[in-house]
């Protein structure tokens, strides 16, 4: 490309000295090429750590209360799930759920092989109510005992009477995880950890 640029035969003839316009064509192209070598590697950076690392995503609704809130920011990991562990009970997770368009935020409350069941809002696993110190808001349907398949988790929001949740839609494929969410980065009141 420089060898192009410096070649000004291109924008003149034979014998006469550069116009103007040969002039501002190759700091054009001068310029074009900059502008490619600096966005092009940014773009494929940029796509590399979204498809791979990590993703912001936004808090819709109020299904995570009071523990996230509709509109907050979040990061979301992707690496922990892929290439460490997989999905731990309390981890908050965004996932997308076959059928619906928007991703979901929620708390992963059972494992696979747990017998999960929801009663008066209260979540027992194995037969045992569950402490979930992360809610303090109970409600909803119930979800009669139920096995969590192999390579499934079962996920609620935190407030429970205002989820759409595996008690609607069922245990989750880990591989329609996105990733945790780690971090609230927006509003900056709320910044800090995802808990």
């Amino acid at each position: 490309m420089e060898s192009l640029l410096e070649d000004q035969s291109l924008f003149q003839e034979p014998g006469k000295p550069p116009s103007p316009l040969a002039h501002v064509g190759r700091l054009l192209l001068r310029a074009l090429s900059e502008l490619v070598q600096t966005l092009l590697p940014a773009v494929v950076i940029a796509l590399v750590i979204n498809l791979f690392l990590a993703q912001a995503t936004v808090v819709e609704g109020m299904s995570m209360e009071p523990n996230l809130h509709n509109a907050e920011r979040v990061i979301v990991e992707k690496v922990t799930y892929h290439f460490v562990h997989g999905p731990a009970r309390g981890d908050v997770v965004v996932l997308h759920v076959s059928g619906q368009e928007e991703l979901l935020i929620k708390r992963v409350v059972a494992l696979p092989g747990e017998t999960v069941e929801v009663r008066g809002g209260q979540l027992y696993i194995n037969g045992r109510l569950v402490d979930e110190p992360w809610t303090d808001r109970q409600g909803g349907p119930d979800y009669p005992p139920t096995v969590v398949p192999p390579m499934h988790v079962f996920v609620m929001g935190d407030n429970r009477g205002q989820s759409n949740d595996s008690r609607s839609f069922g245990p989750i494929p880990v591989d329609q995880i996105v990733g945790r969410a780690c971090f609230v980065y927006w509003p900056p009141d709320q910044f800090g950890p995802v808990h």
